[in-house]
């Protein structure tokens, strides 16, 4: 089959009716005879096609267009199903480009809207191989002639055609200041509807990311929102994959998919039982949420969202832990960032002291440990200046400067640990802790918690060398835990009295059984299970030197997993 033969330079170039009569000769005729005539015009065709789209492209919408050239629908329907035309060399590429001048991307009335349709469909049509298939009869001479087999044939046409687009997508973004050669928003938005159907194709995906991050100048969004959920979707399934910035565009310019991402990454982490903070962390990463709020923009929504569904929980454990080590996992991001593109601090925490801030940020392993106490104490100054002699009076500002701290929880423990580890001006380390607890001073409620507290440390502290101690030794510290009645004080000394058997030289003897009774009596197990795998996960990553207090953690841990 000779498709190269010298073109009919009689036929006119844009006359309609002549390609229009062929198309419906060559859709009703099976012969050798009526193939050899299609493979006769394809270069002639192929010459008017370009011909045709270079016209379109430049008319005002594809309303102008039609009524310019009434029977372009019909031509290019026939065209699209000729497995004779969209075979041969550019035609299949500039049947889709003509197709998408016709595409309206905000359509008026019912006949757009059904134009639209039809277009997609044919669009569709053009990159699956299942609508392919079912005329394989018919293709088989042509696809035999060319040396393929059917699969090797649609394969090589859609990664041609990726090729294609890709290329001509990226020299447009290069040459955005040429408006003579860019491409339109609607013809970019018709791209990205007719990738839907086939999100989930290997051969698509330079494409996909392609779309992602262009742009194209436009102030509005050019790609389909339809398109965006469905890449979105398929990222979160993981049925494709994608390069880290394809992602992050995705999301910054899709807030549903966003938002999306958080909520599935919560479920994802409620679904599962997870026995470390390690087996958090990978998930968390995996989700590529803390690499992506290196952008601000991206992160202040994430926080967001975490922080609803703080509220929504009341403030339960696993939730709180979810969003420590998500700030954890931003932070080495963040650190890891480009200097010269690195946003400052104030664009991810806009309305807070920035010096709070700075030092909230600074990670315990950045710092020598006999600087940690003094660290703590000047968080905890700061914060008390900012909580009381500001003299903060809306809930909404008070619970924003707790959750704030809340995020860099790691503070906190360091805090609780170097009360009995070091030598520390216990005030201001058990101000900060007793405002974590009992952040509002209604009723001098956490003043009340400060008062409790101080007593606990200072019983713990005359045992803390004892090496042989005994529960009925710990019994007033016990009772304090036991019998208070608000649930901050509960939580404040739980935590103290945890550190204490972990930590002391004889609590090793009595924790199991001390720590069993006070979590019956209290219902504080979740409390106890999520402070251990705290403190596992600082040691992991920076090494505790008391063996003894590494065994008897794990002991407990591996306690507290069959009963949590």
């Amino acid at each position: 089959m000779d498709c190269g033969m010298a073109q009919d330079t009689t036929v006119p170039k844009l006359n309609f009716e002549y390609w229009l009569d062929k198309a419906i000769e060559w859709g009703q005729a099976t012969t050798l005879e009526s193939q050899k005539d299609v493979c006769l015009h394809l270069p002639q065709l192929q010459e008017f096609l370009h011909q045709l789209y270079e016209t379109i492209k430049h008319l005002q919408g594809p309303t102008v267009a039609i009524q310019q050239f009434p029977l372009i629908g019909q031509l290019l329907g026939r065209l699209c199903w000729n497995p004779f035309v969209i075979g041969y060399d550019e035609s299949q590429k500039t049947l889709m480009w003509c197709l998408c001048c016709l595409y309206s991307s905000e359509p008026q009335n019912a006949v757009e809207l059904k134009a639209n349709s039809w277009i997609r469909s044919l669009l569709c049509h053009l990159l699956s191989s299942s609508k392919w298939e079912s005329n394989e009869a018919e293709t088989s001479t042509f696809i035999s002639a060319l040396g393929y087999t059917s699969a090797d044939y649609y394969c090589h046409l859609v990664k041609n055609m990726v090729i294609s687009l890709v290329t001509e997508l990226r020299e447009n973004q290069c040459n955005g200041l040429n408006i003579q050669e860019s491409i339109s928003a609607s013809r970019v938005n018709a791209i990205s509807i007719f990738c839907v159907p086939l999100i989930t194709l290997p051969d698509l995906t330079p494409l996909l990311e392609t779309l992602l991050l262009y742009h194209g100048g436009s102030s509005k969004e050019i790609l389909s929102s339809e398109f965006l959920e469905a890449v979105n979707e398929a990222f979160l399934k993981k049925k494709i994959s994608l390069p880290e910035s394809a992602v992050f565009n995705l999301w910054l310019r899709h807030l549903p998919s966003l938002e999306k991402a958080t909520l599935h990454l919560l479920d994802q982490l409620f679904s599962i039982h997870l026995n470390s903070l390690e087996e958090v962390a990978c998930v968390i990463k995996d989700s590529l949420l803390p690499q992506a709020a290196s952008h601000p923009a991206i992160f202040r929504i994430v926080n967001e969202i975490f922080k609803n569904a703080l509220m929504e929980t009341d403030g339960t454990p696993e939730v709180m832990t979810i969003i420590r080590v998500f700030t954890q996992l931003f932070l080495q991001a963040y650190q890891n960032e480009n200097k010269q593109y690195k946003f400052p601090l104030k664009a991810y925490f806009p309305y807070h002291h920035q010096p709070l801030v700075r030092s909230l940020v600074r990670r315990p392993f950045e710092l020598p440990t006999t600087y940690w106490s003094q660290h703590v104490k000047h968080i905890s100054d700061m914060l008390k200046a900012i909580v009381e002699d500001t003299n903060i009076s809306s809930l909404t500002d008070l619970f924003e400067i707790w959750f704030l701290v809340a995020c860099f929880g790691e503070w906190l423990d360091i805090a609780a640990e170097q009360l009995l580890k070091a030598a520390v001006e216990p005030g201001p380390v058990l101000w900060l802790l007793a405002f974590y607890y009992c952040p509002k001073n209604e009723n001098q409620q956490r003043t009340e918690t400060m008062v409790e507290a101080q007593a606990v440390y200072n019983h713990l502290m005359t045992l803390f060398s004892h090496t042989d101690l005994s529960l009925k030794d710990l019994e007033a510290a016990v009772h304090r835990v036991t019998g208070v009645e608000h649930c901050c004080n509960q939580q404040l000394t739980t935590h103290l009295l945890t550190n204490f058997l972990l930590f002391s030289s004889g609590g090793h003897k009595i924790a199991q059984e001390c720590i069993y009774n006070i979590t019956e009596i209290t219902d504080t197990r979740k409390e106890v299970y999520n402070l251990l795998i705290h403190t596992a996960y600082r040691f992991n990553h920076s090494g505790e030197e008391n063996q003894r207090t590494v065994k008897l953690m794990n002991e407990l841990l591996q306690k507290f997993t069959l009963k949590v």
